[in-house]
């Protein structure tokens, strides 16, 4: 095995790594076509023969030597000590994904952007920018408390969304500003907010979903222009945050 290329995947299981030099791990098939679609750079994959075993292997194998991806053949046994799942289908890249900035996100005079306020669990975070992208949004803020956005969970999760989706961590403070420059009004989502299928809007939104227990903090609540809610029945208390998420998305989306 290429010990570079180890000891970098090795490194990148660690979240102050992945954040020094701004590359990730993806593994598996799914994961690692999305990347090559998205256009990502990718330092290199270590392969093991569990990748033959099917035609789409197959085919991004070939995939990857075509687009020059370095390479390194590994025993099944040597990629499962490497891997974050237990089938990791035969492969594990290091790709370099987007980096962007809140200047980048597209809002114009109408768009939607998705803030995760304190979102732990890395499976909702990756549910949250698929439902995101999948809806029309226009971008993902994670803030303090959110589950890192280079999470191998989190990028499994996304199912290759947040190689499209602009994505970035921010701080509370650089959201505030950065609504108020850009004219975005902050909604915070709530069980006291209004029912979320009366609402009307003007203009940009930012539509903030809150951590799975204590939902949005209280200072951001607090700073909101609006709370709004999905109406329950039933007796449930309460739904899943990506779920909720994804029927608030729905409705601001086509509230304008």
């Amino acid at each position: 095995m290429a010990v570079s290329l180890i000891r970098t995947i090795r490194d990148l299981q660690r979240r102050r790594a992945r954040e020094r030099r701004g590359q990730a791990l993806i593994e598996g098939v799914r994961l690692v076509e999305e990347a090559l679609a998205a256009g990502l750079p990718m330092a290199g994959a270590v392969v093991a023969p569990g990748l033959e075993s099917t035609s789409r292997g197959q085919a991004l194998q070939r995939r990857l030597r075509e687009t020059a991806v370095p390479l390194e053949q590994v025993s099944d046994a040597d990629l499962a000590r490497l891997a974050d799942t237990d089938q990791p289908q035969g492969v594990v890249a290091v790709v370099d994904p987007p980096v962007w900035s809140l200047t980048q996100l597209p809002v114009g005079s109408a768009g939607v952007v998705l803030v995760l306020d304190g979102v732990q669990d890395p499976g909702n975070v990756g549910a949250l920018a698929r439902t995101a992208l999948g809806l029309g949004a226009v971008g993902l803020l994670a803030l303090p408390g959110t589950a890192d956005l280079l999470n191998p969970k989190v990028l499994r999760g996304s199912m290759g969304a947040l190689f499209r989706l602009p994505a970035l961590a921010v701080e509370l403070e650089e959201l505030y500003r950065w609504s108020a420059d850009a004219g975005v009004a902050l909604w915070v989502t709530g069980p006291d907010g209004t029912p979320v299928s009366g609402v009307v809007r003007q203009g940009p939104v930012a539509v903030v979903v809150g951590n799975e227990g204590s939902g949005v903090r209280p200072e951001l609540a607090a700073r909101a222009t609006r709370s709004v809610s999905v109406p329950l029945r039933g007796g449930v208390e309460s739904l899943n945050v990506a779920v909720a998420a994804g029927i608030i998305l729905h409705e601001v989306l086509r509230a304008h």
